[in-house]
């Protein structure tokens, strides 16, 4: 029986990344004979302290916890057949546990999904004074000790080729069975929502503009709601945030009739794998995205989505979506229909499961 070490930041269930990179193929790997452990630095205590402001003292505690962690995983690591690293095997900018990791006889798998090799502080993180401990630059170096790179888009790719030959693209995906849409009521009003967390809530703000603009033109005939950020408010667009939770997630995204993912249009945007829309997508709800990076593959404009560049355009089809039920219903099945085929899970498995045998 084969084993597998997967090393992360957070215990299963909190983080999209490994939720949706590889946490939802785990029964897959149990079912075809792999022996699976998974070794995370932050539970769910930890975060209070790593998540907030200050708690200096707190964080370098964790800090000496989570070197004994992987001081441990180290030590361990000459009895798995891989170890599969999503991100960064630990938070500070130095790849001493990589380094130590690949020299063990386990083959080392590295995932990624963002431009992580770019120097990349959300307005509203709580670590921003720390932010000089942090090295982007160690992806390359990643990379580089990695036996495969696995990417979630070509852009990845692209990097990543650059520092290892051994690069494998696979998409984030989503679960389709768990994803299932709902009816939606008819002459109601219409919900346009958007999905993201604290430290994405500035791209949500690239939409603001359209949104005023649709709030004005049909005024209580619709709401606009945004999960992810319980601290955000926009009086004028009537937006209180909702925290984002595992348990509440899909029924929280089946409220939306119609689903945004804007983003600004740089590097690190390049990199997205699309999360968001492919999420709404899979529910059934018609999506409309920037057309930057993935999103350009995922969505074919106007037939499983709409892709809007300017304010005008945001205005354009999410007017055209709000008017016509029909072409709400329509797009969303086929926007269901595009992640089937080609981003969801059953229809990754294989590639998953041949990561697994180098």
């Amino acid at each position: 029986m084969k084993s597998i070490l997967f090393l992360d930041m957070h215990r299963e269930g909190r983080s999209p990344s490994q939720r949706f990179r590889y946490e939802q193929y785990l029964p897959l790997l149990s079912k075809n004979g792999f022996r699976v452990h998974h070794s995370f630095l932050l539970n769910e205590n930890d975060d209070k302290i790593f998540y907030s402001q200050g708690k200096y003292l707190g964080k370098a505690w964790l800090l000496l916890k989570s070197i004994a962690k992987r001081w441990n995983d180290v030590a361990r690591a000459g009895k798995y057949d891989f170890i599969f690293i999503q991100r960064e095997a630990f938070m500070l900018g130095t790849t001493f546990f990589e380094t130590l990791l690949s020299r063990s006889k386990a083959k080392i798998i590295f995932d990624f999904d963002d431009s992580i090799w770019l120097p990349q502080v959300s307005s509203t993180s709580p670590n921003k004074k720390l932010n000089f401990l942090k090295n982007p630059g160690k992806t390359a170096r990643i990379i580089s000790l990695a036996d495969c790179v696995v990417a979630g888009n070509q852009y990845l790719a692209d990097y990543a080729l650059q520092f290892n030959p051994s690069v494998k693209i696979i998409p984030t995906t989503i679960n389709t069975e768990l994803y299932s849409p709902k009816p939606k009521e008819s002459n109601k009003i219409i919900t346009i929502g958007w999905s993201g967390s604290k430290t994405t809530i500035d791209h949500f703000k690239e939409a603001l503009p359209a949104l005023e603009v649709i709030k004005n033109k049909y005024g209580n005939r619709v709401a606009i709601d945004v999960i992810g950020d319980n601290q955000y408010r926009n009086e004028k667009l009537g937006i209180t945030g909702k925290a984002w939770s595992l348990a509440n997630e899909i029924n929280d995204l089946l409220t939306f009739d119609i689903g945004i993912m804007p983003l600004p249009d740089d590097e690190w945007s390049k990199g997205k794998c699309g999360l968001k829309g492919l999420q709404y997508m899979a529910l059934e709800i018609p999506t409309l995205m920037s057309p930057i990076g993935v999103n350009k593959e995922i969505i074919q404009h106007g037939k499983n989505g709409f892709l809007c560049t300017s304010t005008e355009e945001w205005v354009k089809y999410l007017s055209l979506l709000i008017e016509d039920s029909e072409l709400r219903a329509q797009t969303g099945t086929a926007g269901r229909q595009t992640v089937l085929e080609r981003y969801s899970v059953n229809a990754n498995a294989s590639l998953f499961l041949l990561l697994f045998e180098l």
